[in-house]
């Protein structure tokens, strides 16, 4: 994230003054990048004795590096700069030890020192991300500090610091930092100190507050619901097509039934929707510089450089994906990322407000109210100069999803087409694959995972890598234009892009592990069964699988307790701790959330008797209420008041 580039900032890498120590702050303008210098993204790794700093040159890396240059120590990889209010100790390089971090919230009555760092929270100019600066003088009516990412205008002749920050002393002695955005809000500063006098005590919310609650509405008189939705639009009429009517459940048992989650739940879902996106692209970057960890993923090598190039040409063109979590009393725990092709925007973002409009459903707010308008604005912002492409299959569900994100992309002015299938496809006289009606086909988001492509690339293309590596010209008097010949064409820019094969491979769960090792929101993942594992319970998971396909669950003797079938069972398989969905009446619950271009975006509660959720799991209403209400009633039937 960049702010306030102006005809006065600094090319990028620009040395716009030095803090304490001789310590550089540098400029950030991206747009000014000089390519031949920064070719990749591995070229913006900013690492000093072997030691990784950080992104050049955002502003964890400045922290991290100040620290480093003044005093030897290093803080752990964070996904966000708020994260750093949370940690609890420095790692000093030379001798591997650890130093105590203590964290003071803003207003504390120990002030901060020069060298301190000062957190914000996300939102407003810091939105997703929170920001950290250094401080390097204090007084009793403001403060000084050195920065990254904020202004890279080149500092006044003799001036030493980056901002400086209106402070106040209340009348017990606390200190109060003001930040110049009016939209922003400082958490507090962090130093490197054994006295915890004043520091911020670490608490954690209420878990109760995580359970989800099940719920149902009065029932309609007449037993069979009426029409709910609008069969004149295509995209409710092929919802209705694929459930044989207005339902959110095929169980009428379950036909008034909706969960509802707190608000403290909700917030911890945002964060870690973003917290968690930041850590798998960061993941992801790890794995395509890293070739034998990249080897784990099972992709065609000839493929890798058509990756590490989407990689660096489409780092932030992801549309949208979605996160799968257990949420319970023992807290949030993400199970995957489905970064490629994710389902279930719909129901998310329109039938479930459409159901609570029908049984008067007007508890809380509905949790996929901004899905949509998320998308609009996704889209406006994608890049797409001509017409796009829907291709999907011959599936009732992926065609109600193509017709509601074909919605939300005309919306946003983008003219589109849908292709269902790759029968109509044809060559046009210079090679390029069109419509049925003759229109090139240069933009495309699908329904199709990529790891369908890579099938077919893998049946039809094995014995020819090098038809892969440089995707030669087929012959086009043997046979039509395949789905390989669309997807992977240069000249073709498709909507999740190729490197989203990356986050969306469950090897990248043990990467994680091994990045963010005991993260609250990460679960034990490893390429073999450890004993750790086998102490806790696990789950072996095909590396490469849809909607819960081949996934067997083993308890803490090792004893099947639970598997799937499905078309993955011969994929390689990795191993994740055992960490069960909460049942509730009945059912097991999972909670999904939805990013769109990283963001948290809105959230979705799937339910099944069975232990593993799948494409054939409920999807019911989910409301968003306040903390208050969740103790109200302790019966998980008791019907709510409309």
């Amino acid at each position: 994230m960049s702010h306030h580039h102006t005809a006065e900032s600094a090319p990028f890498g620009t040395v716009l003054g030095y803090g304490p120590g001789g310590v550089a702050v540098y400029s950030s303008d991206y747009d000014t990048v000089d390519r031949r210098a920064l070719p990749d993204r591995a070229s913006f790794r900013s690492v000093i004795d072997g030691q990784y700093m950080g992104h050049k040159w955002q502003c964890v890396e400045l922290a991290r590096r100040f620290l480093y240059l003044t005093h030897g120590y290093v803080f752990d990889d964070i996904a966000m700069a708020y994260d750093i209010f949370r940690l609890r100790t420095v790692r000093v390089v030379a001798e591997d030890r650890h130093l105590p971090l203590r964290s003071f919230r803003n207003g504390a009555r120990r002030w901060p020192e020069a060298g301190s760092l000062l957190i914000w929270d996300e939102g407003g100019e810091f939105e997703v991300t929170g920001h950290v600066a250094v401080v390097t003088e204090v007084f009793a009516d403001r403060l000084r500090c050195i920065e990254q990412n904020v202004d890279d205008r080149v500092w006044p002749t003799g001036q030493s610091y980056s901002r400086e920050l209106p402070a106040r002393v209340d009348d017990q002695g606390g200190y109060h930092v003001a930040c110049t955005f009016a939209d922003t809000a400082i958490l507090g500063w962090v130093m490197q100190t054994a006295d915890p006098l004043f520091s911020e005590e670490t608490t954690e919310a209420d878990r109760q507050l995580f359970v989800p609650q099940r719920r149902t509405v009065a029932a309609k008189p007449g037993g069979a619901p009426a029409l709910w939705l609008d069969p004149a639009k295509p995209d409710e009429a092929a919802y209705m097509a694929m459930m044989g009517g207005c339902a959110l459940t095929n169980r009428p048992a379950d036909r008034e039934t909706y969960f509802r989650i707190s608000q403290t739940a909700e917030r911890e879902l945002k964060r870690a929707t973003n917290e968690l996106h930041a850590m798998f692209l960061y993941a992801t970057d790890h794995v395509l510089q890293n070739d034998a960890l990249l080897a784990q993923f099972m992709l065609p090598q000839a493929l890798w450089p058509r990756i590490r190039q989407s990689w660096a040409n489409r780092r932030g063109r992801m549309i949208t994906g979605r996160f799968d979590f257990s949420m319970s009393e023992r807290g949030l725990k993400v199970y995957e990322y489905n970064a490629d092709s994710a389902s279930c925007h719909m129901e998310c973002g329109k039938v479930q407000q459409a159901w609570a409009a029908y049984y008067g459903c007007q508890e809380g707010r509905c949790s996929g109210e901004d899905v949509h308008g998320a998308l609009v604005a996704a889209w406006r912002e994608s890049g797409v100069d001509s017409v796009l492409h829907i291709m999907l299959d011959h599936d009732q569900e992926e065609l109600y999803h193509a017709l509601y994100m074909k919605t939300a992309i005309e919306e946003a002015g983008i003219a589109c087409k849908i292709i269902t299938g790759v029968d109509g496809l044809l060559w046009d006289d210079e090679g390029f694959v069109t419509d049925a009606d003759g229109v090139r086909i240069t933009w495309v988001w699908k329904t199709w995972a990529w790891e369908t492509a890579i099938d077919e690339l893998r049946a039809q293309c094995a014995a020819d890598d090098e038809e892969i590596r440089l995707h030669r010209p087929v012959d086009h008097s043997r046979h039509p234009p395949r789905l390989i010949d669309v997807l992977l064409r240069k000249e073709v820019m498709v909507f999740e892009p190729l490197w989203t094969l990356i986050p969306s491979n469950k090897a990248i769960l043990p990467v994680l592990w091994m990045m963010f090792p005991n993260h609250p929101y990460l679960l034990d993942s490893q390429f073999s069964v450890t004993n750790a594992l086998r102490e806790s319970g696990y789950v072996a998971k095909p590396i490469v699988g849809r909607c819960g396909s081949n996934i067997s669950i083993f308890d803490k003797t090792s004893d099947l307790i639970g598997e799937t079938a499905g078309q993955f069972g011969n994929r390689t398989m990795i191993y994740q701790e055992l960490c069960p969905l909460p049942r509730i009446g009945g059912d097991n619950v999972q909670i999904g959330t939805f990013s769109v271009r990283g963001r948290y975006a809105g959230s979705s509660v799937r339910v099944d008797p069975a232990a593993i959720i799948t494409t054939h799991s409920d999807l019911l209403a989910l409301r968003i209420v306040e903390d208050a209400l969740l103790a109200e009633d302790a019966d998980p039937r008791a019907p709510s008041s409309p």
